[in-house]
């Protein structure tokens, strides 16, 4: 058995699974009974309806596709604040059913400005929540709430509360809840997981995980006019009001094009929480610090000048440290992470080409290489290996957990901004992992529910 499940970190997992806060949440008054079901229930003729709320280029280019292609799936509604994007996503939708003969097609693909209507429906079992960082806790608790299954585009939250938010109403509603990060679905990121929790390393002596460096300043912008298919206003939702500009939303009927606010701290955290879901998840689910908390972070960063427009950290270095002692490093660098055990080390990444001359076409390296030949049998600690959306409908057709639940997306987005937050205050944080509390620092508390909106 893996060592580093603590006791802390089991008390942890069971206080995030029913901690009690107060958000005010507006729900349309109109949501019915649903028949979205609760877990261990199952679902007639075992077909999962479903409505796709944001259809931006994530959502087109990819869960779009595999959410359309699944024969236990049908897509019967979609939503978006860009009427552009919203028929172009129809039309792909329908395209794609028309192409297939062994799809149960619906009768009509409806569209939807307000999600809140689309949530109204009595006969949508779920949803996929593909929006802007800054609508995903607020629109994955209002699903969740009237009833729906959630998948949700990773970060999944902005704030701390917004995440202990999540695990609450996911609890309280029995509905399932899955992080759409599909690095856990990739060969290297599972084999990972599994040699690592078997013991195979041996004792952990250090961590790694780099992401990319790729986020870069902007000059300053000038207002302009609204294009006439996006309702801006909607679009902002609870963000801070600001003058429309193009790099602060999306370029205008382009599914190409990275959105300007993945780099505008109205909106987004940037790389560290938008690559930090995927590389530092992995190596905490190797470690079985998923569902806990680090006991101290300490970090710097650097941030644009004060006259760019977009204005996320550029590059940054963060030390995590954990109740056993064991340390995690996170900073800007090629993508990938490195563990180093007694017996060996594991480098992973998406790409083969950013690990040591060596690694395979899964994109994992290691050292000696006959660890990647290790045989993890039946009796072994073992996760299941197949894509998110499969994950997703499985939980919810069966009933059985995700591979990344809602405490699951609270603590490795929470632990990515836990480091955002030391970055920003310039100081070495203390954590109780239990009460999910900043010992001792006012400063750091002011952001457990604000998110960090200014690089100054």
């Amino acid at each position: 058995m893996f060592s580093h499940q603590t006791k802390s970190s089991r008390r942890s997992f069971l206080k995030v699974a029913t901690a009690a806060i107060a958000v005010p949440l507006v729900i349309p008054s109109r949501v019915v009974t649903p028949c979205a079901l609760a877990q261990g229930q199952t679902l007639p003729n075992n077909l999962l309806r479903m409505g796709l709320i944001g259809t931006g280029r994530q959502c087109v280019a990819h869960n779009i596709p595999s959410y359309v292609r699944n024969k236990r799936n049908q897509v019967v509604a979609i939503c978006d604040v860009d009427s552009w994007r919203l028929a172009e996503a129809k039309k792909k939708i329908l395209e794609l059913y028309k192409k297939s003969v062994s799809l149960v097609k619906p009768a009509s693909i409806e569209t939807y400005v307000d999600y809140k209507e689309l949530l109204a429906r009595n006969d949508i079992d779920a949803v996929m929540i593909s929006t802007p960082d800054h609508w995903h806790a607020t629109q994955a608790i209002d699903a969740m709430r009237a009833g729906k299954h959630v998948a949700l585009e990773k970060p999944v939250i902005r704030t701390i509360t917004e995440g202990k938010e999540l695990v609450k109403v996911s609890a309280e509603t029995k509905r399932i809840f899955r992080v759409d990060s599909e690095f856990r679905s990739g060969k290297a990121a599972h084999q990972a997981a599994e040699l690592v929790r078997n013991g195979r390393l041996g004792k952990i002596k250090s961590v790694l995980v780099c992401v990319p460096q790729s986020d870069v300043p902007c000059p300053a912008q000038t207002d302009m006019p609204i294009p006439p298919e996006l309702d801006y206003e909607r679009w902002q939702g609870s963000a801070i009001r600001a003058p429309y500009t193009l790099n602060r939303v999306h370029t205008p009927q382009n599914f190409q094009n990275r959105p300007g606010w993945m780099r505008h701290l109205y909106y987004c955290d940037g790389m560290v929480t938008n690559w930090g879901t995927h590389l530092l998840n992995g190596a905490l689910w190797s470690l079985g610090l998923d569902r806990t908390f680090p006991v101290e972070i300490e970090g710097t960063g650097t941030y644009p000048d004060a006259d760019s427009f977009w204005n996320v950290l550029l590059k940054f270095e963060i030390k995590y440290r954990y109740a056993d002692g064991l340390e995690i490093t996170y900073k800007t660098d090629k993508p990938f992470y490195r563990i180093e055990g007694e017996k060996g080390t594991l480098e992973v990444s998406f790409d083969s080409a950013e690990l040591p001359s060596g690694g395979n076409t899964k994109g994992i390296w290691a050292n000696p290489a006959s660890l990647l030949d290790e045989k993890i049998d039946d009796s072994d600690i073992r996760f299941p290996f197949r894509s998110e959306k499969e994950d997703f409908i499985d939980s919810v057709l069966t009933g059985k957990e995700t591979l990344e639940p809602a405490v699951v997306g609270h603590c490795v987005t929470s632990t990515c901004l836990l480091g955002h937050i030391a970055i920003r205050t310039g100081e070495k944080l203390r954590w109780n992992p239990d009460k999910e509390v900043f010992l001792d620092n006012p400063k750091a508390a002011e952001y457990l529910n604000k998110p960090i909106t200014t690089s100054r």
